[in-house]
Parts: C-alpha cells; sequence; structure tokens
C-alpha cells in the first residue's frame, strides 16, 4: 500500500484537513498520515468546525509530530508552505502547496482554504492513484 504523508509546522490545522480529505477521497487504498515540524498536540477548533460542515468529524485526530509517525520513505509527502520549517523527510515524490495557515481567519476565507486543500488533495488522488 502506498504512503502519503501531509506535513506542516503545528499539525492543527492544514495538514490535518489535507489528511482529513485523503481519508475521505482515498477510498482506503492508501496509507495516510500528516505531522508537524513544533505539533501544538490540539487540532485547531476552526479545522473540526470547518470539516464538521461537510460531514467529516475531525475531533478524533491528534495533532503528532513527525517521530510519531513510521519512519520510513513515503510514496508521497506534501508540504504546506512552511518552507524551511518543514524538516526533510524521505519520499519517492514530493510537493509544496504554499497555502496560507487559516487558523486566524474568519469563518468565510477559512473555508477557501479548506475548499482549495480538497481540490488540491483530489488532483495528488488522481495523480498517485
Amino acid at each position: 500500500m502506498k504512503r502519503l504523508l501531509f506535513v506542516c509546522v503545528e499539525n492543527s490545522c492544514r495538514s490535518q484537513i489535507a489528511e482529513a480529505f485523503a481519508r475521505i477521497h482515498g477510498r482506503g487504498e492508501l496509507e495516510i498520515y500528516s505531522a508537524g515540524s513544533r505539533p501544538t498536540g490540539k487540532v485547531n477548533p476552526k479545522a473540526i468546525e470547518s470539516m464538521r460542515e461537510i460531514g467529516y468529524d475531525l475531533s478524533g485526530h491528534d495533532s503528532k509530530s513527525l517521530a510519531e509517525i513510521p519512519a520510513v520513505e513515503y510514496d508521497f509527502v506534501v508540504t504546506m508552505g512552511c518552507g524551511d520549517e518543514c524538516p526533510y523527510v524521505r519520499a519517492r515524490q514530493r510537493e509544496d502547496w504554499n497555502v496560507p495557515d487559516p487558523k486566524n481567519l474568519p469563518p468565510e476565507p477559512f473555508r477557501k482554504i479548506r475548499d482549495e486543500i480538497e481540490r488540491k488533495v483530489k488532483d495528488v488522488l488522481r495523480r498517485f492513484t
């Protein structure tokens, strides 16, 4: 089974949303992970609410560090625009999305970023699976 990893600094918002969409649209065909270089230890409440609006319960997800996920070569790694703060992770393919961090945005701009992440995840899944 192929492994897909989403990385951002805090693993509380963007990478969590991306992981959720990969689980929704990946149809159980992939091992899907998300992690952060400096995780907050909790998922952002706005991310939980934003995903609840579309019927996904993100409240069961945990914000975790890269040290907490398997130390393997991933088939595909996506970073969320964290630049130098995203450490190197072994991967066959990688991509940086440069998605703005929505954590301090009001609901409507937050939803736009959520929807942008969904489009990008769907695109990766089309190319990757």
